[in-house]
């Protein structure tokens, strides 16, 4: 079974847990997913089959959209609604929804941020997060990331028992966005410690929530011996690549992985180009990084 299937990660469960799961019910092997998420968070994982495993690292760049919650009076030690409370600072007038809307603007476009102690960033050979774990804090690195859309969804919920306000959001983001400190920079931009206290991935690697199935929609599939009609074809995965047909001659030279001219194409290859022959996605390939005036197969499905 080759191929791209979306599924639908339950709360509670991590990445790997889904994963492992899947070689069991698929009795396959070869399966790696194109970006985790968090054990507490639900929503959209795609999964990788056989030789879609090789389009792992190009999804794993594709945009993501996310549905979720943001709480200000009260800040995390994991920025999320499952860690200790480090800060609380109680909310004694609701903020205007025109303050927060403002605030959410100022995010839109290229921003820096710092990940969150409780991630899995490496610095100095370890994970932020066993640094976390054992009480250390170490200097984090600053990164830029790109944040497409940042809106609030309904109208704020303020609680004066708690000192809380909380309201729901929609991000659309790039590679490497740490929503949970997204709400945590908001909140600090509002005057207030604050936390991401609910998340939902609902669109990563070109598919959506609506193209997902739960492991109890996908075990019903495989029992039924209707999980083939239901996994991606690798190239409708790669439906968003630039395409380019082969004609005999350059067919036989990509199939065997040879490095072709530049010149003899329009694209710039600073990006991959996807490789079809008979409607069939045989390579992508793009810049080879020693030679200039060449290109060299980035992944190859033949």
């Amino acid at each position: 079974m080759n191929g791209i299937l979306a599924v639908w990660k339950p709360r509670g469960m991590t990445s790997h847990d889904v994963v492992f799961k899947l070689r069991k019910m698929l009795k396959m092997k070869k399966i790696g997913h194109t970006g985790t998420l968090d054990p507490e968070v639900d929503g959209v994982l795609v999964v990788c089959l056989g030789k879609g495993t090789r389009l792992v690292e190009l999804l794993m760049d594709s945009p993501k959209v996310y549905y979720g919650e943001i709480t200000l009076g009260m800040s995390t030690e994991t920025e999320d609604a499952h860690g200790e409370v480090v800060d609380h600072k109680a909310v004694v007038q609701p903020v205007s929804i025109e303050e927060i809307d403002k605030a959410m603007s100022t995010f839109e476009g290229v921003i820096e941020q710092i990940p969150p102690m409780y991630s899995a960033v490496k610095v100095n050979g370890r994970r932020l997060y066993e640094y976390a774990r054992e009480g250390l804090e170490v200097e984090r690195p600053i990164r830029n990331t790109i944040i497409h859309s940042f809106e609030r969804d309904g109208q704020p919920v303020y609680n004066q028992e708690s000192g809380t306000q909380s309201w729901k959001f929609k991000v659309d983001c790039g590679k490497g966005t740490y929503v949970r400190t997204l709400a945590v920079d908001l909140g600090k931009k509002l005057g207030y410690p604050a936390h991401m206290s609910k998340l939902t991935r609902l669109e990563t690697s070109g598919f959506s929530d609506f193209e997902s199935y739960t492991l109890e929609e996908i075990q019903t599939l495989i029992d039924n011996e209707e999980i083939n009609d239901k996994v991606a074809t690798i190239e409708t995965a790669l439906k968003h690549v630039p395409k380019t047909d082969l004609d005999d001659e350059l067919y036989d030279k990509v199939k065997n992985g040879q490095a072709l001219l530049k010149s003899d194409f329009e694209q710039d290859f600073q990006e991959p180009i996807a490789f079809y022959y008979n409607d069939k996605i045989i390579a992508l390939y793009r810049q080879h990084p020693e030679k200039e005036l060449y290109i060299k197969p980035y992944k190859m499905f033949v």
